[in-house]
Formats: C-alpha cells, sequence, structure tokens
C-alpha cells in the first residue's frame, strides 16, 4: 500500500511516543521506498494522524503492506561526472545547404570531467550556477544545460524548479566537448532527480537538437561520428590508453575554425583552377599578418582533374578509419607482440589519420603547433589537436610513460595531466557520483 505523509508532521514531531521515533522521523524524511515491519499507524498517536492513503494493494492474501513513504515530495540532489572526449581524426567536407558540414572522426571519451549537481525542488524556473565563476560560462538561456534541462522537463511533463551547478574542470573552447558533455550530464542527472526516464529515442532527439556531438554522450566509448557529428555509431571499445592533455591558455572558436576553413577552401579551389599548388591559410585576426602559403596536397594541373571531391575523399577517410579500426594488416603495423592497446597506436600512426582543423588553427596559434611537438618529443606514439582546439592529446604506451611525459611538460610551462581514455564499461560505471534526498 503506497502512504504520503502531510508535510506538517514535522510540526508534530516532538507528540510522537514510539520509542524508535527519531529513527521512523529520519525514514521519513528520506522518502524510503519501505517502512519499518510495523503498521505505520503503530508510530503515531491520533493527534499526528496525518497520513494519507492514496493508492496501493496487498501483496497475496494476508500478505505484508508493501507502503511508500514520501515527505512532501522532498528535494533530491544528483551529482554525476560530465566526462570530455577526443577526436581520433577529424576530417571535414564542404559546407552544406544548412551551414553545417559534413564530418568523419572517431569520438573517444576521456577520463577528464567537470562534475554535474542537479537539484530539484517544488516550483518553476530553471537556475544556472558555475561554482567557478567563469565568466566565460554562460548563466542564461543560452547556456546547454538549460536548453537542455528545458526540453526534458518538456517532454516528460514535469514542473519542478531545477538549480543546475557547474563545476568546471575542463577548459571552455577548449575542444573537449565540455559543453555538450554538461548538458548530457545535466539530463543523466534530471532523469534520475525525477526518477522518471526518457525513452531512448527521446534522449537522441533531444541530444541532437541542443547541440552536434551531444549524442556521443549518450553512447561513451569509442564511437564513430558522421553527419555534421550528431549521428553517432558505437565501435568496439578501445582498450583504455594512458594520455597525456595539454589545455593552453588560449581558447579557439569552433564557428571561426570553420569560418576559415572555408576561406581556405575557397582559395584552395581558385588557386587550383589557375593551376597554381599553394593555398592561402587565414592568419589570426587583427595580426595585421601576411596570410601564410602552404604546400597544397597535390601539385601538378592534372592530378588536380582527377583529385576527389570532398565527398569522395571522406568516403576515403571512412575506409581508411575502417581498416584501422578493424586491425587490417594493411595498416602495416606489427601484430606480433606487445599490448593490444600498443598495437592499436602504432596502427593508428601508421594509418596517418590526421585532425583537418590544424591546417587552419596552427598557423594562427603557432603554439600550439609548438605543443604538439612537444608531446612528440616527451615519447608520444600520436599527438593531434582535439576538435578545433585549442586542448591537445598525446597517446602513451603505459601510464609511466605519460605521467613521466606530464611531469616534463610541466616543466616547461605548459598545463599538462596524466589521464587515460575511457571504455564505454567504465564511463557509465563512473558517471554517478551521488544521489541525496534533501531534508
Amino acid at each position: 500500500m503506497t502512504w504520503e505523509v502531510r508535510k506538517d508532521i514535522k510540526s508534530d514531531y516532538r507528540s510522537l511516543k514510539h520509542p524508535n521515533k527519531s529513527q521512523y522521523f529520519r525514514f521519513l524524511c528520506a522518502g524510503a521506498l519501505s517502512p519499518p515491519p510495523l503498521d505505520v499507524r503503530t508510530y503515531l498517536p491520533c493527534s499526528t494522524w496525518n497520513i494519507v492513503r492514496t493508492l496501493g494493494r496487498r501483496v497475496g492474501p494476508g500478505g505484508p503492506l508493501r507502503k511508500q513513504i514520501a515527505y512532501n515530495s522532498p528535494s533530491m540532489r544528483v551529482a554525476v561526472r560530465s566526462f570530455a572526449k577526443i577526436n581520433l581524426g577529424l576530417y571535414i567536407g564542404a559546407a552544406r545547404a544548412d551551414g553545417y558540414h559534413d564530418l568523419r572522426t572517431v569520438y573517444q571519451t576521456i577520463a577528464l570531467h567537470d562534475v554535474i549537481r542537479v537539484s530539484i525542488a517544488r516550483g518553476s524556473g530553471i537556475e544556472i550556477v558555475c561554482k567557478n565563476k567563469d565568466p566565460r560560462v554562460p548563466l542564461d538561456s543560452s547556456n546547454t544545460c538549460y536548453r537542455m534541462a528545458e526540453r526534458v522537463l518538456a517532454e516528460l511533463g514535469a514542473q519542478r524548479r531545477v538549480r543546475i551547478e557547474i563545476d568546471k574542470r575542463l577548459p571552455v573552447q577548449g575542444g573537449l566537448g565540455a559543453a555538450s558533455s554538461n548538458a548530457v550530464a545535466t539530463m543523466v542527472a534530471l532523469e534520475r532527480a525525477l526518477r522518471k526516464k526518457l525513452s531512448a529515442v527521446a534522449r537522441l532527439r533531444i541530444a541532437a537538437e541542443v547541440g552536434s556531438d551531444l549524442p556521443l554522450f549518450l553512447v561513451g566509448g569509442t564511437a564513430l561520428g558522421v553527419g555534421r557529428g550528431e549521428e553517432v555509431y558505437p565501435l568496439p571499445d578501445l582498450p583504455a590508453v594512458a594520455m597525456v592533455v595539454v589545455t593552453p591558455e588560449v581558447g579557439v572558436s569552433t564557428p571561426k575554425a570553420f569560418a576559415d576553413w572555408d576561406a581556405l577552401a575557397k582559395c584552395d579551389a581558385e588557386l587550383r583552377s589557375a593551376g597554381r599548388p599553394g593555398a592561402a591559410v587565414p592568419t589570426r585576426a587583427g595580426t595585421g599578418q601576411s596570410p601564410v602559403t602552404t604546400q597544397a596536397l597535390v601539385s601538378t594541373q592534372n592530378h588536380e582533374l582527377t583529385r576527389p571531391g570532398a565527398s569522395d575523399r571522406l568516403f576515403e577517410v571512412g575506409c581508411a578509419l575502417s581498416a584501422w579500426l578493424s586491425g587490417s594488416p594493411n595498416t602495416g603495423a606489427p601484430r606480433k607482440g606487445g599490448s593490444r592497446a600498443g598495437n592499436l597506436l602504432l596502427d593508428l600512426v601508421r594509418t596517418g589519420i590526421e585532425n583537418d582543423f590544424e591546417k587552419v588553427v596552427f598557423p594562427q596559434y603557432p603554439e600550439l603547433r609548438d605543443i604538439k611537438g612537444a608531446l612528440e618529443r616527451a615519447g608520444s606514439r600520436y599527438a593531434s589537436l582535439s576538435g578545433s582546439g585549442s586542448t591537445l592529446y598525446g597517446l602513451f604506451r603505459s601510464p609511466a610513460d605519460a605521467a613521466k611525459a606530464a611531469s616534463r611538460l610541466r616543466k616547461q610551462g605548459l598545463k599538462a595531466v596524466a589521464t587515460s581514455t575511457l571504455t564505454r564499461q567504465q564511463y557509465w560505471k563512473r558517471i554517478l557520483i551521488d544521489s541525496i534526498v534533501a531534508r
């Protein structure tokens, strides 16, 4: 049988006569799912009989009553980890009619994270609080957590006052997907706080509405991202790999990076049509520096005539990624000896996958190119920009190698931390921190 306790029971607490009254009152406030073995009436004198039977049944003839006690729908606070991601290769196709670009990338979740705390109470409205008071974190409806909470409440038909506290540990505009991960963490925490679940289809739909790479964080582990990044397909998980993440002070705007890529592609097309092999790369706005010229991928006009288009290029990239992930011997990596993770790292290096954003970000921020070089000199088997940057990472053979490299980079004045990738199982096992009923 299900019971509900009125709010004013707290004012009648002193009139309770049962010897276990303090334990029982704590039980009421905690909203436990099953009461002590004695009937609830034996705990309360008539003067405090404020229990209203709402819904229930006996468990078989003459069986014990199952009761659910709630203290006036107590407020809930749920804390979850908001894990970061890196991109293992990122290829940009032509701009689409809707203004987005087709992409090919392999997403990989990693252990670095923010912490999101979601509290619900009676009332309405959404409040965003940044614990670190980072001015770059919006506190209004433009925040991805705010937009996520709005949609989840509407989808579940729930009306509550929601408070979202963001404990920022990941860089803003760092290429680690922090804002997207924060939004999905808000969804996970809000579902738990409301004790209601969205369907899998609704989850993915809402995530894609809020941002391009949000669906990744509903999957975790290793995943293939296509379309504008919102189409995510789980891949066989890579083993946990030791890595070093370097977070420079500079931030890179993703929209600007795409705009720079479009400018580069346009210049490249114009130069190719004129039979010239170079391509101008946009420089950092406001520096007054002349454009930096890079060598084109092809050098003759005849080759240009057979150069694959953007869609063909993405198809070729897909084939290369498939060969790497399937462990095809065509990658040229040795298959004997060493750990599976070590072989995969060698496969990755031999496949030669790369991040297209480096072509436009590095000329504008040469310090980021220098950091990539520092990671390689520190012993990384593969180093790359993550997303559009500014974060860079390096993959290492062992945690000991990663720790040694991070220490070396910190001595050079870089903000470097040793961590590891997360498998899908690890991702979901570690995401929940705690769930507390407020008293």
